[in-house]
């Protein structure tokens, strides 16, 4: 991957056929995030839900580090006016769904990599799928600094992992391996820096050469059980299904099942 050149970092953006590989890019500084790296993080989430060619997208950073977290001489006076980083009305790469924001739609498959802390850990909790490199070190350390975590750690780390594991973590601010994330549900897989980026974008192909509609519905499914309760995922069981079984793909999936061949799905 190509080195910044701003000061400020960019987000990168590569089309690989229907994945969006999304790569943070300000290595000189441990990928460091300030506001415009936020913007651009959105403006990119944007990107993926709302082009009909994309499916997936692959968030990964350039460099030894995923993040070493928020740039804070240049996020610290936003926080004090209370403001977001993020646009109003782009696609929140936290999906925290916080009024005047958009919550992402289709998957998402984080590769993280050497530092991993604070927004690090936030960004990829917010995905769908976490590959972990072997070399990867993480810590919420907020209240190192004297703030709270508020991009989502404390909702999904105990979700995750349990209310004491979320709190050793969160209230010691220590720093803990790969091998531990893996162990509280915070990445999906381990594997050796060296093919990081490469089984990251294999599980985003696999998931991208499948029906688009079923993907969307499936993850926002799970989402809704895990945010709203098992009972109210349930109603949709029967319209959702109802509306997926007329569409194209699943005429198709009948077909290429029937044909024994692999299925071509377009999404309607």
């Amino acid at each position: 991957m190509h080195t910044t050149t701003h000061p400020e970092g960019q987000i990168d953006c590569t089309v690989h056929g229907a994945v969006l590989q999304i790569c943070i890019n300000r290595p000189a500084k441990r990928n460091g995030f300030t506001p415009k790296m936020f913007r651009e993080l959105g403006v990119a989430y944007t990107r993926l839900d709302d082009d009909p060619t994309l499916r997936v997208g692959v968030l990964c950073a350039a460099g030894a580090h995923f993040t070493a977290g928020l740039d804070l001489p240049t996020i610290a006076p936003l926080m004090q006016r209370g403001e977001k980083s993020v646009p109003l009305g782009l696609v929140d790469p936290l999906n925290l769904g916080m009024d005047g924001y958009r919550r992402r739609v289709k998957p998402m498959v984080v590769a993280v990599q050497g530092i991993t802390y604070t927004l690090g850990i936030e960004l990829m909790l917010a995905a769908d799928l976490v590959v972990a490199a072997d070399d990867c070190r993480f810590s919420q350390l907020e209240v190192q600094r004297g703030i709270m975590a508020t991009g989502g750690a404390t909702l999904r780390m105990a979700e995750r992992a349990g209310m004491g594991n979320a709190l050793l973590h969160l209230l010691t601010a220590d720093v803990f391996d790969s091998a531990e994330a893996l162990r509280l549900n915070f990445v999906q897989k381990v594997v050796p820096a060296s093919v990081l980026l490469a089984e990251a974008m294999r599980i985003a192909e696999q998931i991208a050469a499948q029906a688009p509609l079923a993907v969307v519905a499936t993850r926002q499914n799970v989402l809704k059980a895990v945010e709203q309760g098992p009972l109210v995922a349930m109603q949709e069981f029967l319209p959702v299904q109802q509306r997926l079984s007329k569409s194209e793909d699943a005429a198709e999936g009948v077909r290429s099942f029937v044909e024994k061949r692999a299925a071509r799905f377009t999404g309607n």
